[in-house]
């Protein structure tokens, strides 16, 4: 069976489970992911305060977009839904899943259940999508890294520069500059 071919059986059965188990689906270049991320407490608190104030710094025709759809590299066999997504909203029209060549930045939100997903797997997938940002937010910890600048290595695609920081600190997404104070940890 070609890889496209088990991809798409892979996409088939993540969206047949959308909804009906908890938590969510994402397809990775080693398979399918189960996070178990609860859209409540510290989890959906920390995605909430990031879009708002992302949004308040970021032009109007910009947006921090928080749900569906996916972002999806059929090519790549990969299927990803961050937790918030920096887009230009006129990329979200249209049906089905973003092209990834349209996302500005993905930001995580380190879940408790499975921390290597974010840590690992999507410092791997990102860049291989072409999302020239990732951000990650580990409320486990109070901390969190940005990291941009894709260059090519014997491995793939991969972010050249991370910049570490420490809640509290201001934090630079792209263009934009946002506080970090008053996000939750997990307990």
């Amino acid at each position: 069976m070609s890889a496209q071919r088990v991809y798409r059986a892979m996409r088939d059965v993540v969206q047949s489970m959308d909804g009906t188990v908890p938590g969510r689906f994402e397809i990775t270049g080693k398979g399918i992911v189960h996070d178990l991320t609860a859209p409540i407490g510290p989890h959906g608190l920390t995605s909430l305060r990031l879009r708002k104030r992302l949004e308040k710094v970021m032009p109007d025709e910009i947006v921090a977009h928080t749900g569906r759809p996916d972002v999806e590299d059929e090519s790549e066999g990969i299927m990803r839904r961050p937790d918030v997504l920096v887009i230009a909203e006129a990329d979200m029209e249209g049906d089905g899943a973003f092209d990834p060549g349209t996302v500005i930045a993905a930001v995580e939100i380190v879940s408790r259940s499975n921390p290597d997903n974010d840590w690992v797997s999507k410092v791997r997938d990102h860049p291989l999508m072409g999302i020239p940002l990732y951000a990650i937010f580990d409320p486990r910890t109070g901390t969190g890294a940005v990291l941009t600048d894709i260059h090519p290595t014997p491995d793939g695609p991969r972010y050249a520069t991370r910049k570490d920081f420490v809640y509290g600190e201001d934090v630079t997404i792209g263009d934009w500059t946002i506080p970090t104070d008053g996000l939750p940890v997990y307990e």
